[in-house]
């Protein structure tokens, strides 16, 4: 386990490590986590800035964290700029673990096709867990007024909390989007490399084609020929067999060539001497031998799905409002007025990606340098 003991002492991967792990817990709790349900408008509370915390009531007597009810006043005809009302006579003190609106807890529900064509889709919304009932929350108020952590965007949703719940689509679509990819990438550089001859000619041929195919083109070119009623979790799943369609073919030719390495060493040869079927030794004794590479290619590809759903819904050709996903939260960006009137909107998106992304990259660099045989040897 010297490997183990290696990507402990590496400041940079264990900080990467807690970074994603936070993360995953937030969205994986996000009804716990968020004080309020992503889709809730509030009254007169569009484009709110972060609540004001308060310490002291009007009395100037220290009472603690508090806030008080904020709304939009009207529009000044002369100057075009709206007030904030601010009603100091409730204040609302802030507390953790607070009774909020019932929901249920780690509930799922995945889209599963039931006829599948790109001009004609179809799916089902399937629950695979029911959840735990529930009404408790991280933090919240215990009186009339919101606490909207990071504001309020155009349609008066708490911000914070769209971001928590945009975190399940946006780190999800790495895991899953590997789970397709690699599996496929493995397997055909596991059965070129091994068979070589004609049927290793005709799978790399295939591998370059869809490795010349630009990406971001294909997705986008995809993404615009698709039915426009499509829901958000229906556009999901088809982003994630788009992207993974193109990702497999690199990972297949570096397998490959591991792979030509490694079925001329001793012990593949014995398991093909003692009768074993090529399927079975290729899954059993060859591809196993490639876990160092395909660990830290996961680590480091994960960001690469991440980013290509965030580039097409903030172009608006993938997760579609009023569900939440960190891309179709920033799409905002494009609005110069937001950039400059409410940069709220913008930079809490953009930080989370920016994070995970580095995140992702530290672990996976510190996982390269802890499973390096050359390292090992030391």
């Amino acid at each position: 386990m010297n490997w183990w003991k290696r990507l402990k002492s590496n400041n940079l991967a264990r900080t990467g490590a807690l970074i994603l792990l936070i993360f995953y817990l937030a969205v994986l709790a996000a009804e716990f986590v968020a004080p309020y349900d992503p889709y809730e408008s509030q009254l007169d509370g569009a484009l709110l800035p972060p609540t004001q915390i308060y310490w002291r009531n009007q009395e100037g007597q220290f009472i603690g964290p508090h806030v008080y009810p904020t709304t939009q006043g009207p529009v000044d005809l002369q100057t075009g700029d709206r007030k904030l009302i601010v009603d100091r006579s409730q204040p609302s003190p802030l507390r953790l673990f607070v009774q909020g609106s019932e929901y249920r807890l780690f509930q799922i529900k995945l889209p599963l096709p039931t006829q599948f064509s790109l001009t004609n889709p179809k799916f089902e919304d399937v629950e695979i867990l029911s959840g735990i009932p529930a009404r408790l929350r991280l933090f919240g108020t215990t009186g009339p007024a919101r606490f909207n952590l990071l504001g309020t965007d155009e349609q008066a949703r708490d911000q914070f909390s769209r971001l928590v719940f945009g975190g399940r689509i946006s780190l999800s679509i790495g895991l899953v989007g590997i789970a397709v990819s690699f599996p496929l990438g493995m397997l055909i550089g596991g059965i070129s490399g091994y068979y070589g001859g004609w049927m290793d000619t005709i799978l790399m041929r295939l591998v370059e084609v869809l490795m010349t195919i630009p990406s971001i083109y294909l997705l986008v070119a995809l993404a615009a020929v698709l039915p426009p009623g499509l829901s958000s979790a229906q556009r999901f799943l088809l982003i994630i067999l788009i992207t993974s369609f193109i990702r497999w073919a690199g990972l297949a030719r570096v397998i490959r060539g591991e792979v030509l390495s490694i079925k001329e060493r001793e012990f593949v040869q014995a398991a093909r001497a003692m009768g074993g079927r090529s399927l079975y030794i290729i899954t059993r004794h060859v591809l196993p031998q490639t876990a160092t590479y395909i660990i830290i290619a996961a680590t480091l590809s994960i960001p690469e799905f991440i980013v290509a759903e965030s580039v097409l819904s903030l172009i608006g050709l993938g997760i579609q409002q009023p569900d939440p996903s960190w891309g179709n939260m920033l799409s905002l960006a494009t609005n110069a007025s937001i950039l400059v009137l409410q940069p709220w909107l913008i930079w809490p998106p953009a930080i989370l990606i920016i994070l995970t992304v580095l995140a992702f990259n530290l672990l996976g660099d510190g996982l390269r340098d802890a499973l390096d045989p050359r390292s090992l040897q030391r």
